[in-house]
């Protein structure tokens, strides 16, 4: 049963919020209105019902905030460290806002539009992050985000019991390194050996259960027992095939909802407990985004 914590989870709302709150769907997702951003950044109280409402709704999202690049990483840094990106450049003058811009001299890469969780190659992945439409298309460019805390819920009770104390390797090397010449793959693998979290992770602050493999995860690593084998023929298609039904498990569209950029529109959304996937159906228009991701804890 997934435990949480009510006084955590209620929505801002019941206690008088400030925030408007528009649920998008029944599971994730909700549009916040009646808020500066650039003022949630710098009172403790307005940050305390906006932490409150992403623990709930897992993604919030706000349209019309014209605020500043460091007002952005204000906010940002209210939910802990930023970190930088070893592949995307961030803005030379506020390290940690990584620039995802896809303009027309560059055809955007095939790397966002898979279902994933950022950075979970790192030991530590990213609690979450901040992100900024600065420059959209007209049509197209959506972010779709998925609730992995339900897609664990949902599970057959016989795969849950499989999965229980599995473990998987998540892989700088084998994603973003896949594009670069052998020397510099090798050197990326290097500063950012793989990573092995859970195959299922518990959120340190909901106590919920969450389905946590991606299109990061290249294998299960403690699969190969006794217990799952009988003879080794066995490993391979067990182990990949599982893996496959459950990474597949966040393109089920229950658990997810698509959000629409404009302009100075915004998304903050819990790492932990979600994966999210850019559709990149807008060539050859323009996308800029700008993200502060924030440093998050080690996966138990």
């Amino acid at each position: 049963m997934t435990t949480t914590y009510p006084d955590r989870l209620a929505t801002a709302d019941e206690h008088g919020s400030r925030f408007e709150v528009e649920p998008l769907t029944c599971s994730i997702g909700a549009e916040l209105s009646g808020v500066d951003l650039a003022e949630v950044a710098h009172d403790d109280e307005l940050f305390g019902e906006l932490k409150g409402l992403l623990l709930r709704h897992k993604v919030v999202f706000f349209r019309e905030q014209d605020i500043t690049r460091a007002e952005h990483v204000a906010l940002a840094e209210r939910f802990g460290r930023l970190e930088d990106h070893p592949v995307v450049g961030s803005d030379p003058e506020h390290p940690g806002l990584v620039r995802i811009y896809k303009d027309l001299d560059s055809p955007p890469e095939r790397f966002e539009n898979a279902y994933h969780c950022d950075a979970t190659w790192r030991t530590n992945p990213p609690m979450g992050a901040v992100l900024r439409c600065i420059e959209g298309p007209e049509v197209g460019g959506d972010t779709i985000w998925v609730d992995m805390a339900l897609a664990y819920e949902q599970l057959p009770e016989e795969v849950k019991a499989k999965i229980a104390g599995l473990r998987a390797r998540h892989s700088i090397e084998a994603t973003f390194g896949a594009r670069l010449p052998i020397e510099d793959r090798l050197a990326l693998k290097e500063r950012f050996p793989d990573a092995e979290h859970p195959v299922v992770r518990t959120h340190p602050e909901t106590g919920e259960k969450i389905l946590f493999v991606n299109s990061f995860t290249t294998h299960l690593t403690n699969f190969h027992t006794a217990e799952n084998v009988r003879t080794g023929i066995d490993y391979a298609p067990g182990a990949g095939e599982l893996l496959r039904y459950l990474t597949g498990r966040a393109g089920i569209p229950e658990y997810q909802v698509r959000w629409r950029w404009t302009k100075n529109s915004f998304a903050i959304w819990d790492n932990r407990s979600t994966q999210h996937y850019a559709v990149q159906d807008y060539w050859p228009a323009v996308r800029r985004m700008e993200r502060a991701g924030i440093v998050g804890d080690r996966p138990f």
